[in-house]
Formats: C-alpha cells, structure tokens, sequence
C-alpha cells in the first residue's frame, strides 16, 4: 500500500467517530428582520441551496516572500507601529489597506507572518476591494457550510453575525473550547486572512488570537521533537452536520484530512503548533511510508494538552476590541483565534475573505525543499539570537537535600 493510500484510509477512519454537533454560529433565525434601516442589510448572512464540487490542490506563491526584510515601504507610510506584546500582535497607524503598493502589500503579508496579527483602524468599508485585496495573497476559499451575504456574487465573503436573536448557548461550548484556526481540514488551510468588523457592539465581542508559534517554543526540546513526528486528522464532519441540523444548506460535501501536528511557515521558517479542538480528531505516526493512529489515551492527551496551552498561554495572546470599519489581518498558519461571546443582545457583524495557502509542510518536509527562509526553527531561539541572548537552562541537583522528611 502505497503512503498516499494510508493517509487516505486512516483520514477515512477518523471520521467513524464524530462528537454530537454543536457550533454556537448555527443558530440562524431567518425571520428577524432590521432591514428596514440597516446600512449593511445586503451582506447579512444567507445560505443558498447550492452544491460546489470539491476542491483540489490549487498553486499559491506566498507574497511574504517578495518582501523586503526591513519592511521598509510600509512601516515608513504608518505615523505609528505599536507592537502590543512580545509574541504576538502589531498595530498599524495611518494605513489604509486598499491605497497600499504591491511592495507594500507583501511586507504586510511577511509583517503578519512574523507578528501573527496586524490590525489597522476604522478603514474604509468597501467588500470588493477587500476581496481584490484579499486575492492579492492567493486564490479565495468558498465555506461549505457558513452563512455568506445576501447579495449576489460575494460567495467567497464568509459572513459573521449576531443579533438579539442569536443568543450563544453557554451548554453547547466552553469558553476555551471554541480556538481554532479556520478550516484546517482543506487541503489548502488559509494564509494570510482579512476580517473586517462592519457593525461593532458598543462594549464585548472582542477576539483573542493566540501564537501557534510559542504554543511551540513552550514545550521542552524533546518534547518539541516527539511532536514532530506526528500527524493529525482533520475533519469538516462536525461542521457539516450542524449545518445539516440547523437547515442551512451545506455547500460541498465534508473531507477529512491529515496534517503535520508541526508545520512549518515557508516564509519565516518557523515551527507552529497546528491543531485545534474544532476540527482535529486523533494523532497518526509514521511507522516507515505508512501513518498509524496513536493508541487512544496517547491521543487524547496529547491534543488536549495542546489545546490547553493555545487558549491558556496569557502571554501570548492579543485581544482586539473591535470598532467599525477595523480589519484584522492574521496568518491562519500559525495563529489561533476564538471570538468572546458576550455580545448578545447587541448586534455584530463582520466580513472574512481568506486565501488558500499551501499544504502544510512538516519540518522534515519543509527542510527538504531548502526555501529561501532556511531549515525550519524557533521562533523564541531566532529572536533571542539576534537580540543576542542565550536561552537559560535551568539545572536541578537530584542530590540536594528537599529540606524535609518523610
């Protein structure tokens, strides 16, 4: 069995086993009606009774690679750059997206893959002009399941919205259970991604978006390494059938794919943790060509320990308050994001368009290719050397007294 097949027949194998659906977005009301004096009526959400085929691989070429390193061209046009923690998260000042040159454009895509998250303010809203930009990065993905805006023609915009009538059911989702990076069960998970809020609440509804990147450099060097080896299974199941339960008209059917738990950015070269509890099923191996499952608990374990640290690591996370007219860009590849769910019952809506990156590459993968960007590493071990420091170890005498007895 060739290890193509193998990956084919354990992705088939993951899905035997689906958790009951749930997705706090599927609570879709077609009755409310505020149309009569909304702005932004035609982009509220619809689901067409429409069928797409499947997708297929699809060539991209990462902009972030054309960039200049310096970001010279765009970093100069802002009256102000503010990167808000260490790991995580840069605002822009004095930008607007859509006057931006293409040498511009791609110092943004490089500044987003090394910063995680780029926010610019209060920009013009204009949904064409996000898609054109938006496909400057790369072909648009079309969501299977979610909502897309009533007006014809923008059936690559993804659509969220909530209103009085979509009050979240706390008994459906914990509030860390809901990071996730967006459709991680494509072939082509998404690259560098533009959201934009139309209508904000006047307080809540903010988004947390948390550093795959240092999910990573968290774990001990063996650790790191053992979760090299692994793969996991995604899987659109879920999703689909809450779609299928809300009556709301999935679009192409589901796929269930296998990605390396450790993928590597092309452009940076660094290592990010790639799961979330949305969408990842179960850890495979590889025993020669072929990938296996991990036993059970092995799997469990492990994931959930992964989760854990994406939503409870404070330290490296951004939380953006939202105002109108902002937009968000963030690489999907190494970054997680939850929305907060203390909106209801005000209204929030807001505009996704999101290009298809390239299949996710494991270390040993991406090393083969010899990129541009180098043999893949830390992200932590790379800023430390050229801030010239050394990572500190910690070492422990096992034969020191503890200072107390049994």
């Amino acid at each position: 069995m060739s290890a193509t097949s193998t990956v084919q027949e354990a992705a088939k194998q993951a899905t035997s086993a689906i958790p009951a659906s749930f997705n706090p977005f599927y609570s879709h009301d077609p009755n409310t009606n505020d149309d009569k004096d909304y702005e932004f009526a035609h982009l509220k959400p619809s689901f067409p009774d429409v069928k797409w085929e499947p997708l297929t691989l699809q060539d991209v070429s990462d902009k972030g690679a054309n960039a200049d390193k310096s970001k010279k061209n765009l970093l100069s046009a802002a009256t102000k750059v503010d990167n808000i923690e260490p790991d995580i998260g840069t605002e822009l000042h004095g930008i607007n997206l859509y006057e931006l040159s293409d040498a511009q454009k791609d110092e943004l895509s490089l500044l987003a893959a090394e910063r995680s998250v780029v926010i610019l303010r209060d920009q013009p809203i204009d949904i064409n002009k996000q898609l054109e930009t938006a496909r400057y990065y790369g072909p648009l993905h079309k969501h299977a399941t979610t909502s897309v805006p009533r007006q014809e023609g923008l059936e690559e915009v993804h659509v969220i919205y909530s209103d009085s009538a979509r009050r979240p059911d706390p008994s459906a989702f914990t509030k860390t259970e809901l990071f996730h990076s967006d459709v991680t069960y494509e072939l082509q998970p998404p690259s560098t991604t533009i959201l934009q809020v139309i209508t904000a609440p006047s307080q809540g509804g903010s988004t947390i978006f948390s550093s795959g990147y240092a999910a990573y450099d968290s774990y001990s060097p063996s650790f790191q390494k053992y979760l090299e080896t692994l793969y996991a299974s995604h899987s659109a199941e879920q999703q689909y059938n809450g779609s299928l339960q809300a009556g709301t008209n999935p679009r192409r059917k589901p796929v269930t794919t296998i990605h390396p738990v450790v993928r590597v950015h092309p452009v940076t070269g660094w290592k990010t943790v790639f799961v979330q509890p949305g969408f990842t099923r179960s850890l495979f191996t590889k025993q020669g060509d072929n990938i296996v499952p991990l036993p059970k608990h092995e799997s469990d374990h492990v994931l959930n320990l992964l989760y854990r640290q994406i939503a409870d690591q404070v330290d490296s996370q951004v939380k953006v308050r939202w105002g109108k007219g902002d937009i968000v860009i963030w690489d999907n590849r190494v970054t997680a994001h939850s929305a907060i769910f203390n909106v209801w019952p005000q209204q929030r809506h807001a505009l996704r368009a999101t290009p298809h990156g390239e299949k996710p590459r494991s270390v040993d993968e991406h090393n083969a290719l010899n990129l541009p960007s180098g043999q893949a590493r830390s992200r932590q071990l790379q800023v430390w050397k050229e801030q010239g420091l050394e990572p500190q170890t910690i070492s422990v005498n096992l034969n020191k007294a503890k200072g107390y007895s049994d």
